[in-house]
C-alpha cells in the first residue's frame, strides 16, 4: 500500500493532482483515518504498467543526473525541430519507472536554446549522445525549410 505522497513521487506529480485523481475516481484508494492508501494493483491500473519495487532494498539510493545544454546561433524553426527530436528520443527511454524529464527554452533575441535534462545517468547520456550526433555530426536535420528560405 502506498501513501498519496509516495504515489505522487513515483509518478512525478503533485500531491494535489493524485488526490484529485482519487476524488474523480480515476485512482482507487482506501481511506484510513484522514489518509488515503493506494494498492499496488490500483496504481498499475492507473499507469498501465507495473510499478517496480523500491530501489533502496539493496541499500543504494536512486541517482538522478541533471544536465543543461546551451546551443548558440539557433533560429526558432531549428530549435523547434531539435526540441521534437530530443523529446522523441526521451520518450523511448528504456526505464519507464524513471522517465527522463526534459524542458527546452529558446531565446529569439539571443538566438540561444537551452535544454534541461533530468533523469537517470544512462538515459541522460543517451540523449546527450543524440544531441552530439545531431549538432556535431554535420546533420542536415536542423536545416529543414530554413535552407530554402
Amino acid at each position: 500500500m502506498y501513501s498519496v505522497e509516495q504515489v505522487a513521487d513515483r509518478l512525478g506529480l503533485h500531491v494535489r493532482t493524485v488526490r484529485g485523481y482519487i476524488r474523480a475516481g480515476r485512482l482507487k484508494a482506501v481511506r484510513i483515518g484522514k489518509q488515503y492508501r493506494i494498492a499496488r494493483d490500483d496504481l498499475e491500473a492507473l499507469t498501465g504498467r507495473p510499478q517496480p519495487a523500491p530501489a533502496r532494498s539493496a541499500g543504494v539510493a536512486p541517482m538522478e543526473v541533471s544536465s543543461i545544454v546551451q546551443i548558440d546561433g539557433i533560429d526558432r524553426a531549428s530549435a523547434d525541430r531539435l526540441s521534437t527530436l530530443v523529446l522523441a528520443g526521451a520518450n523511448t527511454s528504456r526505464d519507464p519507472a524513471r522517465p527522463l524529464r526534459i524542458q527546452t527554452v529558446h531565446d529569439e533575441d539571443r538566438a540561444r536554446m537551452k535544454i534541461v535534462i533530468l533523469g537517470g545517468a544512462a538515459a541522460t547520456a543517451d540523449v546527450l549522445r543524440l544531441l552530439e550526433a545531431i549538432l556535431d555530426g554535420g546533420s542536415d536535420l536542423l536545416a529543414g525549410e530554413a535552407g530554402g528560405a
